[in-house]
């Protein structure tokens, strides 16, 4: 049996999940599929392929706790993290081989778009600063793609084809040593339904003394956003906003993680204006008074119990 194990998420993933299987069923030595509450075709899919381990959830439990219960459900030594968007180029050996070095807990390989090119800026990152974040929640770094700071945090001066050290290689093709994921807790369950568990992971893991490599002879052929795609546009807004927060409450000072809320209100407050006056409709005003109210209530339990206090984000 090959040592490397896959665990492949998926939501309304019909459409994509039949050739990620195909490529990843003969390269690793297990694969589990953790369903979060289709309502496609894609549990037919995976039941295809008699192989292929199926946990099927009654509703969706957000991408970092289907992540760990395929984790819990595999014995390989080393897991893939895989995006049913993501189609194996390569053997994932060359990963393996990297995690299994002095002080490596991760890696992640290359990602490349239909036409070949690498999807430079996402497949690596650096871990994000509060002047990261607050440079994209006042939406300086889309209109100035290339400032300083954002070029350091999407990794924009990296080599592609050059094995390196990463802080933050994508979780849409990202391996994992069992032992490293077992002294990093897994993932945080907290990050629901999406956005930044990954991150806040591997900033764990390099808390506990662990890095993450980059391994471009691993690559797969990734869409990007299949299931992002599905949700409405005021989820992904609100989805995304908490839990910027919740990764800034649990990694920046107080002072920092502040700076970080009332940026994200300043820029929501702007976003909403902007938005509303382009669209000569009132919908960015619901959406965008919704991350006002949630950073300024941040804000107010920063001050009064502490950054790492987590409200609840109503349901939507």
């Amino acid at each position: 049996m090959r040592e490397a194990g896959a665990v492949i998420v998926t939501y309304n993933s019909g459409a994509e999940i039949g050739p990620c299987l195909d490529a990843a069923i003969p390269r690793a030595g297990e694969v589990v599929v953790v369903d979060n509450g289709s309502t496609d075709n894609t549990l037919e899919e995976v039941r295809r392929r008699p192989s292929v381990k199926l946990i099927v959830n009654s509703q969706n439990r957000g991408f970092a706790g289907a992540v760990n219960q395929g984790f819990a459900a595999t014995e390989s030594p080393y897991v893939l993290l895989l995006n049913p968007d993501a189609v194996l180029l390569t053997d994932v050996e060359p990963m393996a081989a990297a995690c299994a070095r002095p002080g490596i807990g991760a890696a992640g390989g290359k990602l490349l778009e239909a036409g070949g090119r690498a999807q430079h800026g996402f497949m690596v990152r650096r871990f994000p600063t509060a002047l990261t974040l607050i440079l994209e929640v006042l939406g300086v770094n889309r209109l100035w793609k290339r400032n300083p700071v954002n070029r350091r945090y999407r990794c924009l001066d990296m080599n592609p084809d050059a094995a390196a050290e990463a802080e933050q290689p994508a979780g849409a093709f990202l391996m994992i040593r069992r032992d490293a994921w077992q002294a990093a807790g897994g993932f945080d369950e907290q990050f629901h339904p999406l956005w930044f568990e990954d991150v806040d992971f591997l900033k764990r893991l390099r808390d506990k003394g662990l890095q993450a490599a980059y391994e471009p002879a691993a690559a797969a052929r990734h869409e990007g956003g299949h299931s992002i795609q599905r949700l409405s546009q005021e989820s992904r807004i609100l989805y995304w906003y908490a839990s910027l927060l919740r990764y800034s409450s649990k990694h920046f000072t107080p002072s920092r993680f502040a700076a970080v809320c009332v940026a994200t209100a300043l820029g929501s407050v702007l976003r909403m204006i902007g938005e509303s006056a382009l669209s000569r409709n009132l919908r960015p005003l619901r959406v965008y008074s919704k991350v006002v109210r949630l950073a300024c209530v941040r804000l107010m339990l920063c001050r009064f119990a502490g950054a790492d206090s987590s409200p609840v984000l109503a349901r939507h």
